[in-house]
């Protein structure tokens, strides 16, 4: 089970597919990553379970590929 401290600041957060999603800006509470909105293609910011970690190393890898988490993730302003 992922935890909450293992997601840092600026990490990387890569999909199943090896694929770029985005840049966590912070946690959102234990449950949900928020992303960076300045990483992001339409400059929301984005948040995604954390339910859907695979692993944390040196970046935040889901379980995922990116176009199912984009398709899926939450928008917020």
């Amino acid at each position: 089970m992922i935890s909450a401290e293992q997601v840092r600041e600026h990490m990387e957060v890569i999909g199943a597919d090896g694929a770029h999603v985005g840049t966590v800006d912070h946690m959102d509470g234990t449950s949900r990553i928020k992303l960076t909105k300045s990483d992001s293609d339409d400059g929301q910011h984005h948040l995604i379970p954390l339910d859907w970690v695979d692993h944390v190393d040196e970046h935040v890898h889901l379980s995922k590929n990116a176009e199912d988490v984009r398709s899926q993730w939450s928008s917020v302003n």
